[in-house]
């Protein structure tokens, strides 16, 4: 399964041809569509349906697509569960499932290879071009095995069309192709790329609390826009959390409908860390960044020519040589030089990443025994 994901990511990443630029044809038309409205009558109805559909869609997207269907953070009813998946659709970032299975193997392979949107492949890559390459049209029912068993989703996923359709027609009922033009498809447009900063600028900008073994980053600007969801190394940190904005602070819209949802008995057992977790791994408290360090020398080894292969989200314990354990380069029986009786470059950073692990490791607060790499039900 661990290997059928990196393959996956690795296919949509290396294509030389990585844009399906016919399929990504209604992408286009939906970006060009709102400058038809300088040629129209744009009333306030239209702003307000913008700005309602805006803000509605991105609680589907952040608390349906994402902190429920990708990452299990609560539970909710068998009908509930459908709406969340409906009113996600309406969004246009197509089906329940194919998100959900893309995002899982986001969280399974972050920044290394089998991640199928990570910025060190360019922030076009990491912000849109990973959807409309060839090697992410298919849903991969293997990583949400758990949804994928329930028919209304699978069909869902099947005709994701639909719903956003029937979506646009409302708007045109009610606001003609004002409507039309800004109340839909400028909003679809504004929810898409809001949505995808989360995916590229929230690995590039921002502000680091935990040691997480990814470059994932806090970006209140993001917050904002996306329901919450630009708190993201928190995120990344506490994946099964329905809170990602941990203080009073950071602004997390998306937890404060759900805890409103809660309390009207619609959605339960809201999934909060336990307390010890949210000290256990902060940079302030002296916990050596693994993450950056990791990213840092996979960059030297890419201006070096060589390609870090052997990365992985947690631990490093071997080279792109595939050699494992300690002691100095070339002492052990198989490691190869580069020529001039030196080991390769690729090697000497898995051995530097393997000790910096284990320097992160115990620069945690709390042993780390104490502290599961997944947190308890996460899909993977």
């Amino acid at each position: 399964m661990r290997e059928k994901g990196r393959q996956a990511g690795a296919e949509a990443r290396d294509r030389g041809d990585r844009t399906d630029w016919v399929s990504a044809t209604p992408f286009i038309v939906a970006h060009l569509a709102p400058f038809a409205a300088f040629f129209v009558t744009v009333t306030w109805t239209d702003w307000v349906l913008f700005a309602a559909l805006y803000v509605v869609r991105m609680f589907f997207v952040t608390a349906g697509y994402h902190r429920y269907f990708s990452h299990r953070s609560f539970k909710t009813s068998r009908v509930a569960q459908f709406v969340l998946a409906v009113g996600a659709t309406t969004s246009m970032q197509k089906g329940p499932l194919w998100w959900a299975g893309h995002h899982r193997l986001h969280h399974r392979f972050t920044d290394v290879d089998g991640d199928v949107h990570s910025p060190r492949d360019g922030f076009w890559w990491s912000h849109v071009g990973w959807i409309l390459s060839r090697g992410t049209k298919r849903t991969d029912l293997d990583a949400v095995r758990d949804f994928a068993a329930v028919p209304e989703l699978r069909l869902l996923d099947r005709f994701h069309l639909v719903p956003p359709v029937v979506l646009a027609a409302v708007c045109w009922v009610v606001g003609g192709p004002g409507g039309l033009l800004v109340g839909f498809f400028a909003s679809t447009v504004v929810l898409w790329h809001a949505t995808f900063a989360v995916n590229s600028l929230a690995h590039l900008t921002g502000r680091r609390r935990f040691a997480t073994a990814d470059t994932s980053r806090n970006s209140w600007p993001i917050a904002l826009l996306a329901g919450g969801e630009g708190w993201h190394n928190n995120h990344h940190y506490l994946p099964s959390s329905v809170r990602q904005g941990l203080t009073w602070w950071e602004v997390d819209t998306t937890w404060y409908a759900l805890r409103a949802l809660a309390a009207l008995h619609l959605v339960r057992d809201l999934r909060r860390p336990p307390e010890r977790l949210l000290h256990q791994a902060r940079l302030r408290d002296g916990a050596f960044d693994i993450g950056m360090f990791r990213a840092y020398w996979e960059r030297a080894a890419r201006v070096a020519g060589e390609r870090l292969v052997g990365a992985t989200g947690g631990s490093l314990p071997a080279g792109a040589d595939g050699m494992t354990g300690s002691g100095p380069p070339g002492a052990r029986e198989g490691t190869e030089t580069d020529g001039t009786g030196s080991p390769p470059l690729s090697w000497l950073i898995a051995r530097a990443l393997e000790s910096a692990d284990q320097l992160a490791r115990s620069t945690r607060r709390y042993p780390v025994s104490t502290v599961a790499t997944t947190a308890p039900g996460e899909p993977g």
